[in-house]
């Protein structure tokens, strides 16, 4: 596996030097783009719009419209902007881990300590664990600054991306019903039917079922089967009787 990052996380005055690892792969079946007429797979160019020919990798640079102008930047331009961050997770700031909304979060990296480093990453580590904290830091991830969570897992820390509060979207636009539209008994009926469905939750029991599904689906087209596509129509209770359908519900899980 790869780093994606090379750097040091300062906890205080201890600097730690780490590598980063994504943390997470896709479980999606690879499906490739091809043209319907011949099954020829489509590749996709970068295309100078000036001259119309393909421009190689190597020659392509990112570049930042001022004026008018493009004015083009390299490696070291996104260093000078903020060294310490391109090469520092400083974590200085610990919270309660449930203080953040799971809609902040994003993609998760594996931590791995340099040899140099492992005593202080033991310590930051078990620290986080006695604690029960989380640490919050920001530095420099592939020219974008990044807010971030830094975690134990079992016996490796694990550093999360969240997102800034102005990426959040305004929820001020949506029409949604007032509390009052609830009776008392409906509410008592559903935290009855929340209170049937808890248990611990254990991520193990969660599997991708639609990629297997539809390599099945795949598989037997290829086989020159063609499947029955069952049609799912969702209509909504004619009654609108929210009572009954709790009951209903409720009676279904003591079933089975």
């Amino acid at each position: 596996m790869k780093a994606i990052w090379k750097g040091a996380i300062s906890f205080g005055l201890v600097n730690i030097p780490v590598k980063l690892y994504s943390a997470t792969e896709q479980s999606n079946l690879d499906l490739d783009m091809v043209d319907s007429r011949d099954m020829a797979k489509i590749h996709f160019q970068r295309v100078n719009e000036n001259t119309g020919k393909e421009v190689k990798y190597e020659n392509i640079a990112k570049a930042y419209m001022l004026d008018g102008t493009y004015i083009m930047l390299d490696d070291e331009d996104f260093e000078a902007a903020a060294p310490e961050k391109s090469k520092i997770i400083e974590v200085n700031h610990f919270i309660d881990e449930d203080e953040i909304d799971t809609i902040y979060f994003e993609n998760s990296y594996y931590v791995e300590p340099e040899k140099s480093g492992e005593k202080a990453y033991a310590l930051l580590r078990e620290a986080l664990t006695k604690s029960g904290k989380v640490g919050i830091a920001q530095f420099v991830l592939r020219t974008v600054e990044a807010l971030t969570v830094i975690k134990p897992l079992d016996n490796i820390l694990v550093l999360s991306k969240i997102r800034f509060a102005q990426e959040i979207r305004s929820r001020d636009e949506f029409k949604l019903p007032s509390k009052s539209v609830v009776k008392p008994a409906e509410l008592k009926m559903a935290l009855s039917l929340i209170n049937q469905y808890t248990q611990p939750f254990n991520i193990e029991k969660f599997k991708d079922e639609y990629a297997n599904a539809l390599l099945k689906v795949i598989k037997a087209k290829a086989s020159g089967k063609k499947g029955k596509v069952r049609k799912l129509t969702l209509v909504p209770d004619k009654t609108g009787d929210l009572m009954q359908q709790l009951k209903a519900s409720l009676s279904k899980t003591k079933a089975s």
